[in-house]
């Protein structure tokens, strides 16, 4: 699995459908159709976006989407392509493959429903051309954060979780991972955010704690107000990530990436964070709330990836309902060799 940075073909997405947790009536669906397709319209000023979309749903979703977005169908339970859809990888041969990890909803998430979402990673597969490699390992492309030279960020609420792999211990994950993405030195972090362990999370996925923006650097959330119960679950991450190595022995470089100043909503203590950002062709998708911070955080990602440009959309209507820009998304890597395009989109 090459390392976020590097070249890419497309992003993928799929367009919230109608009857999910997220869109349970008229004004949620609107909500959320709005916030993904702000995402999806930001990223298509940098590289292709092709969104995955129900049957049900195409007319509306043409009313949300500008022309430029590709649309493709397959039936749909939820929108979270970064754990639905596959995870790209590149062979050595420069074929360019797609993971299939199990998906069961966030382990059984009793909200969940995930009948129509186990079958997107072979869908997506298909149609982007890639070789389909399928995994016995349940996990999501949110649970996972690589440098592209052998490291793997991963936590142990996600991947050893009883209801994903309850009969695998971290010796079996590592070995799974190394043969799927080619990882060949896992971290281990002990758990996510608070929210993130709540009701509609995920039980902890790295994607919105740590991001590695490049060899031996680590951008990590973190809660600095006492106040909120992430203070002291960000501050174990980073004590953790300090006292770690990458997979060329090197010890991080911890980046501090402040939590906006919101604290809770209605429904309890926030997970906001701008860890969980999207890195595209020569740019980079960040998060907002409409916080102090926000600038904050526009300026060292801007420091992290160096030449990008930082363009910043809305996020807080996407956390509210589990997640981040990144984990709707799904970014394809460019070949090193051309390959047929199977992708079988709609231009109209």
């Amino acid at each position: 699995m090459p390392s976020e940075t590097e070249p890419q073909d497309r992003v993928w997405m799929a367009f919230p459908p109608a009857g999910a947790s997220m869109t349970a009536d008229d004004a949620s669906a609107h909500e959320a159709r709005t916030a993904w397709s702000g995402v999806a319209h930001a990223v298509a000023d940098f590289e292709p976006v092709t969104m995955v979309v129900d049957p049900a749903d195409r007319e509306a979703a043409r009313k949300y989407l500008g022309v430029h977005i590709d649309l493709v169908e397959a039936r749909l339970d939820d929108a979270w392509m970064r754990d639905i859809g596959p995870t790209f990888v590149l062979g050595e041969d420069g074929r360019l493959g797609a993971v299939d990890w199990v998906f069961n909803g966030w382990g059984q998430q009793e909200w969940a429903q995930w009948g129509n979402d186990q079958e997107i990673g072979r869908a997506v597969s298909t149609r982007s051309g890639a070789d389909h490699v399928p995994s016995a390992l349940v996990n999501e492309g949110g649970g996972i954060q690589v440098d592209g030279r052998g490291t793997v960020l991963v936590t142990e609420t996600v991947q050893l979780d009883p209801l994903r792999n309850p009969t695998f211990g971290k010796a079996e994950v590592e070995a799974e991972l190394e043969r799927t993405i080619g990882a060949t030195h896992a971290v281990w972090l002990p758990r996510g955010l608070t929210r993130d362990s709540a009701k509609f999370g995920t039980k902890g996925h790295v994607d919105i704690v740590a991001a590695i923006p490049s060899p031996g650097v680590v951008l990590v959330h973190s809660q600095q107000d006492s106040s909120h119960p992430d203070y002291e679950v960000s501050a174990e991450i980073i004590d953790v990530l300090r006292n770690s190595r990458d997979a060329d022995g090197r010890l991080f470089q911890i980046v501090e990436v402040p939590a906006p100043k919101a604290l809770e909503d209605e429904e309890g203590w926030v997970d906001y964070s701008y860890i969980n950002h999207l890195v595209v062709n020569g740019g980079v998708i960040a998060c907002s709330f409409d916080d102090p911070n926000d600038s904050v955080a526009q300026q060292i990602l801007a420091e992290a990836y160096p030449g990008r440009t930082v363009v910043t959309v809305p996020a807080r209507d996407i956390f509210a309902r589990g997640g981040g820009i990144h984990c709707i998304t799904q970014h394809q890597p460019t070949l090193t060799r051309t390959r047929p395009d199977r992708s079988g989109i709609d231009r109209r």
